[in-house]
Order: structure tokens, then C-alpha cells, then sequence
């Protein structure tokens, strides 16, 4: 009986202690934590002014029906090549596509995150693409796309399957595949995909697909398949060998894998290699790119291997000038060569400024690229001369560093050709000063949250002894109208915060070096005392609440926000309406 009542008594104490110990260890909050349990319900109160604001914004908001306001509208403008009007990748919404009759897809695999995986694995070679049901190019797209799968399910030899994904749906597979626009198209290869640069077409689907999973190089052995080639195709490699089997064989194949653009040859006939433009006393292996414009025959002359024959290609696949066209924008943004010179001018101009910008490109080919951009044409040329700033119709030179820095030379001056090759020496040489844009500095700036612009970007954003935080937006963006009276409300709060600055900049109209938007609105935060490091992403909700979290977390300076007390019950009323007129004055005050 004593041991049981011994053994009874420690298993009570045993108990008492863990009821006692466990609530001290699991209720400590930590650190990070401890503004979790204040009460900031008071941040996102009403007042008059925010009711106002949310008025406008839905104004704004019913107006803006122009094909923005959608649920992809953040589009990246960070490089030349994004802005949706010309990008492959876009996410504007475009219901004026004709649709035609009905696409016949049943040979089009649709794929969702259950089969996905499956799909891939089965597949050793596989086509995807990531629409959206409003999307008009991919509206578009489907009959072209849906006539390539049934080419390439008939395929002799290896077999591609083509599938397509609603990512309005699937945000999961979206998300996991990085897709920022509509529509956006992989290639998949042993499960490793990468993205398909090719035109919306279904010979131009099929052309690049058989590229990829063939030999890559064609043999020409008759003086007729090589007349017929020459006829039909726009640009072509062909190299002249000692035998269509062996290392110089598989060396040439292997650069062809590295260009979608070129279709390359092999031939060791010799009167096929004459039609071609190579001497047939000339030594082999001898390689030729023709093309059907200005500078028609380009011979190489480097080591006959892989990497020095796609260089060669690369850089000399583009005419002297190229026009830009949604089919050549590809061609100008995936060139190794990254520094661009651009002449916009009107197509009444044309004939006056772009034969004097071609004769000065003979003295930069491989080195820079020229392109024309015909201002007014409203489907392509309008887009990227608003993207540059070019206003008005005269035409206008700039340079261009197609990279992430993406800089942009402005070149001031008749458009002349020792001039212009004056200035692409310049630019080669890295002697130019970057140009970016701006609005006029504001002659007021008294506002809760302060308005920048690219020449007030230093002295509001990069001031040492503030906390910054950047809205970057585009007034037609949904979004963006969407944040705004919740954005007001947070600089309203935090107006008696000197260390802190609430800001916003149009990214339309403004740019600077330290400000990079991966779409409309983008959130940046810069610490004070710390303003030489890359900015923070504010990665949080988009509410008042997470907003100042966001803040208290990252102030380089601390403070402390006086929370709102209650007011007397005015006299003369009851209880009940006393409480609602202090509530209402409190809501005034903040």
C-alpha cells in the first residue's frame, strides 16, 4: 500500500509539473513576433477623406476598360524586350482578335497539376503552353498551335506531344514555371524545358521543334534541292566539306542546335558549293551565310568549331538594319550582341534618314545592331517609341544597352553618317552618359505621400537619414488604383514620423538605375544609412496593417505610432450617439 500510494503521489507531482511548465514555454512569444498581439485595428479604420479616395479610385477603376485592368496586368518593364505591346510573353487582354471557325484541339493535351508530372515523364519530347482564356493572342495562337500537334503526332520517327495549361486555373504549375505573361510556350526535352522563341505560326512550330529533335543539318547533295533551298528560304548556312560524316560534320550540327533562326546545310559537291558563293578551289571545311537583303554573302573565316560558328551566325544573321517587327524582335533581343542603336522616324521619313543610318552600319557589323523603328505604326513602332520617351514625329537616334542595366544614350544632333558613326564609336568605347526619364520635379511636394520623379529620385529616395518606401506604378494599372486609398491611409498615419518617407513614381514616365520594377505596382523599401545596398522587396499584404509591419521590421530608425485614444461623450447627447460622434472624431484625427 505505501508504494502504491508512493507511486500514485509522484505521478501527481510528475503531472503538476508539466501543466505548470509547458504554458510557460509555449506561450513566450518570440522576439519577431511581439507585435503580433497588438491591437492596430485603428490603421484600417474609415474616414471621410479615405472614403473619398476609394470613391475616385472606383471611378478611375470603371474607366479603365481599355484591356489593362485584368488579373496579369503587372507587367515587367525592366528591359527592352518586355513591354506587352511587342513582347512574346504579354499579358494584355485583346477580345477584337477575329477567332474564325472553331479550332479543331484534339490533339492538344490539357494539362492540369494532377497529370502534369505524368504527362512530361511519358514524353521524351513536349510543348506547352500557358494561356489564359481571355488572352486574344492566345485566341490566336490556338488554331496554329492545335495544327502543329496534329503534324507532330504524325511525325515519322520521334513522336512530340503538345499540351497546353489555363494558368488562370492552375496557379500552382504557373507559379512553379515562372509565367509572367500570356501566352508563354516551353519546349521540353528528357524533362529540361526552355523557352520557345519561335513565330505564332504552325510551319514556324513545327520547323523549330524538328530542328530541335533532328540532326540539325541538312545535306544538299543535288545542284536542284540547292536552287530549290535558295528560293524558298531567307537565310541560310552552308558548309562545304570533306565528308558529311566526322567532326567537322558534328560540329557544324552542333551550332545549328544553338540557333533557331538559321537553317544550316552540308554539302561536298562542288557545284552545289558554287551556287552558294564558295570558290570551289577554296579550302575545306568553308562555311557561307546567305541572306535575301543588303550584304547578301558572308563568308567565315574563323576556326571551324561550334562555339566560333554560332558567334559567326549571331552576329551576322541580322541585315545592316533591321526593321522592328514583332516577327524580328526576337532576333534583335536574343543577339549576343546587346548594344543597339535605334533611328525612329515616321514612315515618311524613312526614305530620307535610313539610308545614311545603313551606311553607317557597314562600319559596325558584328558589333553594334541598328534597327529601325517606324513610328507610326501603331501596332509595334508606337509601343516602343512611347516605352523610350520619343515624343513628336521628328525622327530621333538613341542608343540602347540591351542588358539588365538597360541604359539608354540619347544622341543630340542631325542625323548625319559621320555624325551618327561618331556616336557609335562613342558608345562602343563607353564614353556616352546614360539618359533617363522624367517628369517635371513637382513645384509642391507637401503631400502624405511625397511624389518622385527621375531628376527628385536622389534627394527624396537616397536621402541618408530616411526610411523610404517606394511605390512604383502606371496609372492605367488596376492594381495599382486598387492600393492607392489603402497606400494614403498608411502615409496618413505615419505623416508625424519624421524618419520616415512615404513615395510613389510613375514607372511609365520616370526611370533611375535604382529603381527596377517587376511590374506595376512594385513596392520598394530603402533603409536609411544604408542606401548605397540594393533596395528591400516588400513582399507582404497589401494592407495598411502588414504594410506598417513591414515598416516597424525594417526601419533602419525605430519609432513608436500614438495610437488614438477615446474622446469625451459630447454633451447633450445620449450614450448611444455620443459614442458614434467620438468615433467619428477619432477617424478625423488619424
Amino acid at each position: 500500500m505505501p508504494n502504491r500510494l508512493f507511486i500514485l503521489l509522484s505521478l501527481t507531482c510528475l503531472l503538476l509539473f508539466s501543466s505548470l511548465l509547458t504554458p510557460v514555454l509555449s506561450k513566450t512569444p518570440a522576439p519577431s513576433d511581439a507585435d503580433d498581439d497588438e491591437d492596430l485595428s485603428f490603421l484600417e479604420a474609415d474616414d471621410d477623406d479615405d472614403a473619398a479616395s476609394k470613391h475616385t479610385s472606383q471611378h478611375q477603376h470603371l474607366k479603365d476598360d481599355d484591356g489593362y485592368d485584368n488579373e496579369d496586368d503587372e507587367e515587367s518593364y525592366d528591359d527592352f524586350e518586355i513591354p506587352s505591346n511587342f513582347d512574346h510573353g504579354d499579358g494584355e487582354e485583346n477580345d477584337d482578335v477575329e477567332l474564325g471557325p472553331k479550332v479543331d484541339e484534339k490533339d492538344v493535351v490539357v494539362l492540369n497539376e494532377g497529370n502534369f508530372s505524368d504527362f512530361i515523364e511519358s514524353n521524351k519530347y513536349a510543348m506547352v503552353e500557358f494561356y489564359a482564356p481571355w488572352c486574344g493572342h492566345c485566341k490566336a495562337l490556338a488554331p496554329e498551335y492545335a495544327a502543329a500537334a496534329t503534324e507532330l503526332k504524325n511525325l515519322e520517327g520521334e513522336k512530340v506531344a503538345l499540351a497546353k495549361v489555363d494558368a488562370t486555373e492552375q496557379h500552382e504549375l504557373a507559379e512553379q514555371y515562372e509565367v509572367q505573361g500570356f501566352p508563354t510556350v516551353f519546349f521540353f526535352a528528357d524533362g529540361e524545358h526552355k523557352p520557345y522563341t519561335g513565330q505564332r505560326s504552325k510551319d514556324a512550330i513545327v520547323t523549330w521543334i524538328k530542328k530541335k529533335i533532328g540532326p540539325g543539318v541538312g545535306n544538299i547533295t543535288t545542284v536542284d534541292d540547292a536552287e530549290r533551298i535558295l528560293t524558298s528560304e531567307d537565310k541560310v548556312v552552308l558548309g562545304f566539306l570533306n565528308s558529311l560524316v566526322g567532326s567537322e560534320s558534328q560540329e557544324l550540327a552542333a551550332a545549328s542546335k544553338l540557333d533557331d533562326d538559321v537553317n544550316f546545310y552540308q554539302t561536298v559537291n562542288p557545284n552545289v558549293a558554287k551556287l552558294f558563293h564558295i570558290e570551289t578551289d577554296m579550302k575545306r571545311p568553308a562555311l557561307v551565310l546567305l541572306k535575301k537583303v543588303a550584304e547578301k554573302v558572308t563568308l567565315f573565316d574563323g576556326q571551324f568549331t561550334k562555339s566560333a560558328i554560332v558567334e559567326f551566325v549571331s552576329a551576322n544573321k541580322l541585315p545592316l538594319v533591321t526593321t522592328f517587327t514583332r516577327e524580328s524582335a526576337p532576333l534583335i533581343f536574343e543577339s549576343p550582341i546587346k548594344k543597339q542603336l535605334l533611328l525612329f522616324a515616321t514612315s515618311s521619313d524613312s526614305g530620307k534618314v535610313v539610308p545614311t543610318f545603313q551606311e553607317a552600319a557597314k562600319d559596325f557589323k558584328g558589333k553594334l545592331i541598328f534597327v529601325y523603328v517606324e513610328m507610326d505604326n501603331e501596332d509595334t513602332g508606337r509601343p516602343v517609341a512611347d516605352y523610350f520617351g520619343i515624343e513628336g514625329n521628328a525622327s530621333k537616334v538613341l542608343g540602347f544597352l540591351g542588358n539588365d542595366d538597360a541604359k539608354k544614350y540619347i544622341f543630340d544632333g542631325e542625323i548625319t553618317l559621320e555624325k551618327i558613326k561618331a556616336f557609335g564609336a562613342d558608345f562602343l568605347e563607353d564614353k556616352l552618359k546614360p539618359f533617363y526619364k522624367s517628369d517635371p520635379i513637382p513645384t509642391t511636394n507637401d503631400g502624405d505621400v511625397k511624389i518622385v520623379v527621375g531628376n527628385n529620385f536622389d534627394e527624396i529616395v537616397l536621402e541618408e537619414s530616411k526610411d523610404v518606401l517606394l511605390e512604383i506604378y502606371a496609372p492605367w494599372c488596376g492594381h495599382c488604383q486598387a492600393l492607392e486609398p489603402t497606400y494614403n491611409k498608411l502615409a496618413k498615419h505615419l505623416r508625424g514620423i519624421e524618419s520616415i518617407v512615404i513615395a510613389k513614381m510613375d514607372g511609365t514616365t520616370n526611370e533611375h538605375p535604382r529603381a527596377k520594377a517587376d511590374g506595376f505596382p512594385t513596392l520598394l523599401f530603402f533603409p536609411a544609412g544604408n542606401k548605397s545596398s540594393e533596395p528591400i522587396p516588400v513582399e507582404t499584404d497589401r494592407t495598411v496593417v502588414a504594410l506598417y509591419k513591414f515598416l516597424k521590421k525594417h526601419a533602419s530608425t525605430p519609432f513608436e505610432l500614438q495610437k488614438p485614444t477615446s474622446l469625451p461623450t459630447p454633451k447633450g447627447s445620449d450614450a448611444k450617439e455620443g459614442t458614434k460622434s467620438s468615433t467619428a472624431d477619432v477617424k478625423d484625427e488619424l
